[in-house]
Parts: structure tokens; sequence; C-alpha cells
């Protein structure tokens, strides 16, 4: 199992530049397929991390056999993160990064605001988060085809509390097919609010 830090972001922090988008991302994840030789991965993507895993599925499909979107956002051909997102909400990412980090980063949110209730994971999860580079908001991406190149995908859709930013997300891709939802009955972080049930879940795929 492998767990790949994102440039910019947790230990990586130090790396973080205007330059570091969602493509830097992608890169990063393919990056550790190949190096590891990785084949028949069971790749999971949560919250951000569900464009990424597209993406990877775009240019590395012969070394996937399921993509999990674990309560994450989905993007289509030709649109980018902010697509996702109301007019209203951009509105507010953007003044957000402006005067935070001067467009360089999303700052660190509430912890709350993922469904944790538990003061102790609050606050582990709080000093753990590192700012969001902002670059990958609005870069526009090209999957050349159907999000997951043809690779099989499921969706989990954590619900107690649901997460109201991915809202338009679970509403576009709920019912279409090709699109199997699975519930859990958690928040946002499943895999620190239900790590138990989370991992059952996710090892009926391995």
């Amino acid at each position: 199992m492998f767990c790949p830090t994102l440039t910019g972001l947790g230990e990586r922090a130090h790396l973080l530049t205007r330059e570091v988008n969602l493509s830097t991302h992608i890169a990063d994840v393919v990056g550790l397929l190949e190096a590891e030789e990785l084949n028949d991965v069971v790749l999971v993507g949560h919250s951000y991390g569900g464009m990424v895993i597209t993406g990877v599925a775009a240019r590395a499909k012969k070394r996937l056999r399921q993509l999990v979107y674990l309560d994450s956002a989905v993007i289509e051909d030709g649109e980018c993160w902010s697509s996702a997102h109301a007019p209203e909400i951009q509105a507010e990412r953007r003044r957000l990064a402006r005067e935070s980090s001067g467009g360089l980063s999303l700052p660190v949110p509430n912890a709350e605001v993922f469904g944790l209730s538990d003061p102790k994971d609050l606050e582990w999860v709080q000093r753990r988060m590192t700012p969001h580079p902002f670059a990958p908001y609005d870069e526009t991406m090209h999957w050349g085809g159907a999000v997951g190149n043809g690779v099989p995908k499921l969706y989990v859709d954590c619900t107690v509390p649901l997460y109201a930013g991915l809202n338009p997300v679970k509403a576009r891709y709920r019912g279409k097919p090709g699109w199997p939802f699975f519930e859990l009955k958690t928040g946002h972080d499943a895999m620190v609010s239900a790590p138990a049930e989370t991992a059952q879940l996710l090892l009926q795929f391995t």
C-alpha cells in the first residue's frame, strides 16, 4: 500500500510554488506507479484527489484495476476544479487565496467543516493540514475522453454529515451508468472518523 504526498502539501509543503498545479500532482502519482513498477492497482482519490486519479487514469490506464472516488471532486474533460463550484464559492476561494497568500495557496480551513466532531480528531487533523496550492483551481484539464478512461470506477458517498461543497458533484453522477455509489455514514474525512469502516469497504476491491 502506498500513500503519496502531493507536491507542495504535508511534508512536501516546502516545494510549494505558483507553478504547482493539478498536472504536477497527476505526475506525482504516475511517477510513483512507474518507479515502484506497480500494476493491477486500486487507486483511491479523496476529496481533491478525485481529480488527480482521473488524470492518472488518462495517462496510466494499463497499471490500474479500479478507481475509487472517496467523497471526492470529479470533473469532465475540458473542465477545471472551479467548474464544480457555484460562482459565489469560486469568488470566496479566490478572495481567501488572495488575502492569505497573494494567490499562492488556499488557507487551511477549520477541520470542523470536514464533519469531524471528536476533539482529538479535530486537533490531530488541524495541526497537520497545510495550505493547498491555488494553481490547480483554475487549470483546465484535458483527459482525452471520458472520466476514468475505461477503468472501472465507483463513488463512496460520505453522508453523515454531508460535505455541502460536493453536493453538485454527487447530484451529477448519482444514478449515472458506470457510476455505482456506495454510502458511508460518516463525514468527509472518512479515513479519520470511520477508519475501520472505510478500510473494510476499500478492501472489497483489493
